[in-house]
């Protein structure tokens, strides 16, 4: 957290919070006592009038996801994109987001990649990593933990002895990076699968 962070947070009328639970203990570690107020997936759709009615108003509002930055693979996109809509000014602090040190921690050519944010799970799913193996470009995307190990048993289908990175966890206590093929990689994690917040970036098509 930064200084300017925690005083915007104690300055604004409210706290939007993908998670009021988890944003709560955040505020009470730095005693600020700004209002929380729900805002997530399930209901932005629903409350973003109102949201945007207080802006207009003059209410100051902080936007909070759980981990990572709003709007990235994270609820925030559809409020910005409202704001900018009509003409309410909005201001980003900079904070962690996962995709950045996977990417730079891969040791891959980072001078021109793609972020697929989450690729589908069901429909869509092979074609999306079809479309992955022949990029020209690294390719760096979420997924799941239940899910990682099968999609690069899939993935391996496609890209052969490319690399890849698994990045888990970044910046928390227990941070890993695996380098290598899909084979080597689903061997690392044969005994114990990996947990956390994953990132996996994919070794461009040379």
């Amino acid at each position: 957290m930064t200084f300017r962070a925690i005083r915007l947070l104690k300055e604004a009328d409210i706290v939007l919070a993908e998670d009021t639970r988890t944003t709560k203990k955040l505020l009470v570690h730095y005693d600020i006592n700004t209002p929380l107020r729900s805002f997530h997936q399930h209901n932005e759709h629903k409350v973003l009038e109102k949201i945007i009615d207080d802006l207009k108003a003059g209410t100051r509002v902080c936007l909070v996801s759980d981990a990572g930055t709003p709007g990235i693979s994270d609820p925030g996109f559809l409020l910005v994109r409202e704001c900018v809509r009509e003409g309410i000014p909005v201001s980003t602090l900079p904070g962690p987001t996962a995709f950045v040190p996977a990417l730079v921690n891969s040791g891959f050519p980072i001078n021109e990649f793609v972020f697929e944010g989450f690729i589908p799970v069901k429909k869509g799913k092979q074609t999306k990593l079809k479309e992955i193996a022949n990029e020209s470009r690294t390719v760096v995307l979420y997924e799941s933990p239940h899910r990682i190990l099968k999609t690069i048993e899939k993935l391996s289908e496609y890209i052969g002895d490319r690399r890849i990175c698994l990045s888990r966890e970044i910046s928390k206590i227990y941070e890993e990076n695996v380098i290598g093929t899909c084979k080597e990689v689903l061997d690392h994690f044969s005994e114990k699968a990996p947990k956390g917040e994953i990132v996996l970036v994919i070794e461009a098509l040379k």
